[in-house]
């Protein structure tokens, strides 16, 4: 490339998020549509696809075909199914962000990891006779009514069973404990229960069902069981004259949710191989995060009949807070629950377009396992995705380049407990630290009427004003950013369990009074490993229901296309305005000169952060043991080394186009073209990470003098020239100005690292992230400042929280540090 032509490559830039956005605009009014990204939903969801399983990697070969399809991949041989910690699988990853050895084409892989994954084997459930013998059996099955014929015909195809659950044959007595959270138990203990040898029944909802299982466990339980309640559907019960599905929009009482019991909140990932990847050949331990006690998922059917047994679940059956009896049923309950636990291949197909930046990365993904057919989880969000890679198809065969490296990702395993991107993520976490710029998370992109987005603080203005850039059918003028207060379009006002809208509307008032943009990250989805361990900006969104949507049946046979286009998304056009979002997002992050990323937003948010831990101690003996002023100061002054950062963000911007715009443009036959201009041109792609040709890999580097002269700190490029070479100011100008916008644009990518403690929570050292975590008793929720949090709300120890508060004021000191360096 001569010296006019790399002119010419970084005039291109200038214009290339307007170019990009004007592309995006000519194909956005069919790519995505709807009609295609129901067409790709119906193919996902017309078989069960649970990890590991045969038809599991027949559509991770059907996804692969498509990246190869889209991206114009060749195809040549057997398809690219590496295994992970092999020299292939590593290569494809690595090489990405090699000059040397990257493909300047986009390329498509699938890693196999191996981690550990039961099967349910024999479940069993049954209320045991005075003479020992079974006077009741649970069926343990959904009955797959024809109305929906997926449901029907794949009524048997997947038992009814806790992923990761406890192997075991238990009897005890039933003891009911609501939504089995930490503030449940302790009521029932309070109130003089005894657990011990107990079989719980406890409701979906709350926290994460494993936290249910471990409470129960805790306090010597010998099993769980786990069921839906209608209480929790808000206004669209067969009480209130709602059909249950398929006939109606209400619960059918036989659909039973399974799911993952894993301790994700302990570490997610392959529970045999924590930190580290899941090879085949990997050293394995015994696995940690997950109970030692049995459990069983089961429909409202069934748990009515075992309710009976407990003379009144309540003191007094009424009320925003119903009082708990901890009465025990008179009669035993059996539980029993074998499962075959075994090493299983999972696949990942991944997908990279290599940008003009090559080592800088965005990552968009989601996962593409379900327990049955998925329809919305999470086929609605790889629908979405199926639609942003069609988009982004279409800007290549336009000629596009993206300035910084994309990878797409169709995790696998996910429902298991964040299997397939936590391992991804343990495999590459040294190149994934050095490259990554954010990572943006698809799931279930369409299950209700409302819109709902979280992520990493930095991330909230490029949500939000993205979000505002993207029209949404509900009325004119609305935007996707509108959608976010959107309602159910079924009867409001109508009977709903008190607790359960007492309990709803609280949620509600917290959405509206919270003073952060968005709110921030827990667990729950493959975005986990990214923030949580990697300390990379992460975002997801998705659409969910609210007290007057259809029920969704999570996790449930009746998760099935049907249902999708009857209630969830009809017309797909949720998961075609998420597909939008994704869509611009990406390429704002990926086509921005300054990686769009506010780490003053980020600062500001921690004073809110601070304000919860302080909330947590008001009133208490600890508000006087902990002196929290010394944070408050480290926030301080991380706020004012961002805004600096933001005032050279701008200058950097400014002095980068005013002169790519001053670049010269040499006639064909100038000298220039010939000797050194083609040396300098490559020198410059490699300042600014850009990837030479491959035709160019010899004589890369330009002598130390010319980079020592264009540092000096006198007489300036500008005095260059002589016999053999022009005056060339601009170009010498225009390198120092790449580089300090590639300084910043480091620094604002590591800001979220700044985060990460190498010691961990305690506890849970698996987490890295000191700002957000999932909460220890939560799960999915996210609890900030977690271990500072939790050491007072949970461990009451001053001692321990004013450990945390130093170590929090070490890590945004060091942080200040870094952004004023």
């Amino acid at each position: 490339m001569g010296g006019a032509r790399c002119a010419v490559m970084f005039r291109r830039l200038r214009f290339r998020a307007r170019a990009s956005g004007t592309m995006l605009a000519m194909v956005r009014s069919s790519i995505p549509s709807g009609e295609s990204a129901m067409a790709a939903s119906r193919e996902y969801t017309a078989h069960p696809h649970l990890a590991g399983s045969a038809q599991d990697f027949q559509d991770a070969l059907r996804m692969l075909e498509f990246f190869q399809a889209e991206f114009e991949i060749p195809v040549a041989g057997e398809p690219p199914v590496f295994s992970a910690g092999s020299r292939a699988s590593r290569r494809a990853t690595l090489d990405l962000t090699s000059a040397i050895f990257g493909s300047d084409k986009p390329t498509a892989w699938i890693d196999t990891y191996y981690p550990v994954m039961d099967t349910g084997i024999t479940q069993r459930l049954e209320i045991v006779g005075a003479d020992g013998n079974p006077e009741w059996i649970a069926d343990l099955v959904e009955d797959g009514d024809t109305l929906d014929p997926d449901a029907h015909k794949y009524r048997d195809a997947v038992p009814t069973w806790h992923g990761a659950s406890g192997d075991g044959d238990v009897q005890g007595q039933l003891v009911y404990a609501n939504y089995g959270t930490r503030e449940d138990y302790a009521e029932l203990v309070a109130a003089g229960v005894n657990f011990t040898d107990k079989i719980v029944i406890t409701r979906y909802g709350g926290i994460l069902r494993g936290l249910q299982i471990k409470g129960a466990e805790d306090l010597g339980a010998v099993g769980v069981i786990i069921y839906s309640d209608p209480r929790d559907d808000g206004h669209i019960t067969v009480e209130n004259g709602y059909e249950p599905y398929p006939k109606g929009p209400a619960r059918n009482p036989t659909s039973v949710q399974r799911g993952s019991v894993a301790y994700v909140n302990i570490y997610p990932g392959d529970p045999t191989t924590p930190g580290i990847p899941a090879y085949e050949t990997s050293n394995r331990t015994v696995g940690t995060n997950g109970p030692r006690i049995p459990s069983l998922p089961i429909s409202w059917a069934n748990a009515e009949r075992l309710l009976e047994e407990i003379d009144g679940a309540y003191l007094i059956d009424g009320g925003a807070r119903r009082a708990l009896s901890g009465k025990a049923s008179a009669k035993t309950i059996r539980l029993v629950n074998h499962v075959d636990a075994k090493v299983t291949p999972i696949w990942n197909t991944m997908a990279a377009i290599p940008g003009h930046i090559r080592d800088e990365v965005v990552i968009f993904g989601c996962h593409r396992d379900a327990w049955v057919l998925g329809a919305t989880d999470p086929i609605s969000g790889t629908a979405s995705l199926h639609e942003v890679v069609r988009g982004y198809g279409a800007l290549l065969k336009a000629g596009w380049k993206p300035l910084r490296t994309m990878v797409f990702a169709s995790w696998d395993a996910e429902e298991y407990g964040l299997i397939g991107s936590t391992e991804y993520g343990e495999d590459f976490a040294e190149w994934l630290a050095a490259h990554a710029v954010a990572y943006i998370n698809a799931d279930s992109s369409a299950g209700g009427s409302r819109w709902f987005a979280a992520g990493s603080p930095s991330l909230a203005h490029l949500i939000q004003r993205t979000a505002q850039d993207i029209p949404y059918a509900s009325g004119a003028g609305k935007t996707l950013w509108d959608a976010r207060d959107e309602v159910g379009p079924l009867a409001a006002g109508e009977r709903a369990d008190t607790e359960f809208m007492a309990a709803n509307e609280a949620a509600e008032t917290r959405r509206r009074s919270a003073k952060g943009i968005i709110p921030p990250l827990g667990s729950g989805s493959d975005f986990t490993v990214f923030l949580q361990r990697l300390g990379i900006a992460s975002a997801h969104e998705s659409f969910g229901g609210t007290p007057q949507d259809a029920v969704y049946h999570y996790h449930s046979i009746y998760d099935t296309q049907r249902w999708q286009e009857m209630h969830a998304d009809p017309g797909f056009h949720r998961a075609t305005v998420v597909a939008k979002h994704f869509g611009l997002m990406l390429l704002r992050l990926t086509d921005s000169i300054i990686v769009p990323l506010n780490t003053t937003q980020y600062a500001l948010e921690l004073y809110n952060y601070l304000d919860e831990v302080e909330e947590i101690v008001v009133d208490t003996p600890l508000a006087t043991a902990i002196d929290f002023s010394k944070l408050r100061h480290s926030i301080k002054e991380l706020t004012a080394a961002s805004i600096e950062l933001d005032e050279e963000k701008i200058a950097a911007e400014e002095d980068f186009k005013r002169l790519l715009s001053q670049l010269p443009h040499f006639p064909r036959r100038h000298p220039w073209r010939r000797g050194f201009g083609p040396h300098l041109a490559k020198w410059i792609k490699r300042v600014l990470g850009v990837a030479p040709h491959r035709s160019h890999r010899a004589g890369l580097h330009i002598p130390a003098a010319w980079e020592e002269y264009l540092d000096a700190q006198f007489g300036g490029p500008e005095d260059a020239g002589g016999p053999h070479l022009p005056r060339v100011p601009p170009i010498f100008k225009f390198i120092k100005a790449a580089k300090r916008v590639t300084k910043v644009n480091k620094k604002i990518a590591a800001f979220e690292r700044g985060f990460l403690s190498e010691e961990g929570i305690k506890g849970r050292e698996w987490y890295k992230h000191m700002g957000v975590a999932p909460g220890r008793w939560l799960g999915y929720g996210a609890t900030t400042f977690p271990a500072l949090s939790e050491a007072l709300s949970i461990d009451k120890d001053a001692a321990v929280a004013t450990e945390e508060a130093d170590l929090l004021d070490l890590l945004l000191t060091k942080l200040t540090q870094d952004l004023r360096a």
